[in-house]
């Protein structure tokens, strides 16, 4: 069962997030999600458990618990769509570029 987990802290690692998950079960992976420029936590990750009925219990307990001072967040997570991708951000462009800059 692959599971979402956000609202984590920014300081949590991926053995903190194994070690919380496999008070319920084993747990096969567990990963936090980070920025690929910055390298820092953006406050979710994925939790894979093999065994159905310990993931479920696990969402249960989890869910709306307080971990390291922040609410989690915890449900079964959804597969993205075939040929869905997280959209594509520029953060050091504005919606017209810059175009509009050297005009006044």
């Amino acid at each position: 069962m692959n599971i979402f987990v956000a609202g984590l802290s920014y300081q949590i690692t991926d053995a903190d997030l194994k070690e919380l998950f496999e008070e319920y079960g084993e747990v096969s992976s567990a990963k936090i999600i980070t920025d690929r420029e910055t390298r820092r936590s953006k406050g979710y990750g994925f939790v894979e458990m093999s065994n159905e009925n310990e993931g479920q219990h696990a969402i249960e307990e989890l869910n709306d618990a307080e971990y390291d001072g922040r609410t989690l967040s915890v449900s079964v997570a959804r597969p993205r769509a075939e040929g869905e991708r997280a959209p594509r951000r520029d953060n050091n462009r504005g919606g017209y570029g810059n175009r509009d800059r050297n005009r006044y």
